[in-house]
């Protein structure tokens, strides 16, 4: 078996290197750029490709592993070349299989395969890949032979359907994206207090650092604290009276989620003060 790579971003460069470390039979890469397909190649060992019809032709599995906008189209070329019993696989997080239509018709297998895996690096990034698990969905003959390929490598794979897939991502973002917009929202919000910009992450670093180590080791109840877990309604009431909109409407619906962390952490406690503060009709923007 072997395995072309289209793409030569941080995804493409950080897997064919985690795979050719496992001594996986990856052939090489094709990529919209002739220099970023000799540099990942260079980087993996491999070989850059100089058409698209090439690295179809000599390869069994093909990763798609550019941008999600770029997918559909280059399936759309893929479609062209004589592709019948190969398997084609992308690597995005929201799209699903479907992407692949009329694959039937070209008797090609398809699936698509997310590592839950933030890539920052284009060259470091796959020295954590083993500790990442995989999720997959699609045709169950690509299944029974991609599943098994990461699971060879150490990786825990999962496998969803695709009707989930966007939900999926979304959750990804909430933990991995939109936690960064948090941390700059309370950054900007210390830097309104007087603070300047070295200060504020000097104040913030320890808490964000703590907490998330508290989290990843025990359990969303035992890490929780703050007002929320001492049920310390006045403290909360007076957070509300300083935030503006934008503020307010995530402390509002952030902290209904804590209090159903809290709910478990503490069994019939009466969270009724704090309900009835966060649900107050100015605190809904």
């Amino acid at each position: 078996m072997k395995i072309g790579i289209i793409g030569a971003g941080k995804v493409g460069c950080s897997l064919g290197r985690y795979l050719r470390e496992h001594g996986a039979p990856v052939a090489g890469y094709r990529s919209k750029s002739k220099e970023s397909a000799e540099e990942a190649a260079t980087f993996t060992g491999t070989k850059a490709f100089p058409s698209l019809g090439e690295l179809v032709e000599a390869c069994d599995v093909i990763f798609i592993t550019t941008p999600d906008r770029a997918i559909l189209p280059v399936w759309k070329d893929i479609e062209k070349e004589s592709i019948q019993g190969k398997i084609v696989c992308h690597f995005s997080g929201s799209l699903s299989s479907v992407v692949f239509s009329g694959r039937d018709r070209l008797g090609v297998f398809a699936c698509s395969i997310h590592p839950m895996y933030a890539f920052s690096d284009k060259f470091t990034s796959y020295q954590k890949l083993n500790q990442v698990l995989f999720t997959m969905e699609g045709d169950e003959s690509a299944l029974a032979v991609m599943k098994p390929f990461f699971e060879k490598m150490g990786n825990s794979v999962c496998v969803i359907s695709p009707e989930d897939k966007v939900r999926y991502h979304a959750a990804a973002a909430m933990a991995s994206n939109l936690m960064i917009g948090l941390y700059q929202m309370s950054l900007t919000m210390l830097e309104g207090c007087g603070f300047t910009k070295e200060e504020a992450e000097c104040l913030i670093k320890p808490l964000v650092q703590n907490n998330v180590d508290a989290l990843l080791k025990t359990s969303p109840e035992q890490a929780l604290t703050g007002p929320i877990e001492r049920n310390d309604k006045e403290t909360i009431e007076k957070h509300l009276t300083v935030l503006n909109e934008a503020e307010t409407q995530v402390y509002v619906n952030l902290s209904h989620e804590l209090l159903k962390i809290a709910e478990k952490k503490y069994p019939g406690r009466d969270d009724t003060a704090i309900k009835a503060i966060l649900d107050e009709p100015q605190n809904h923007v």
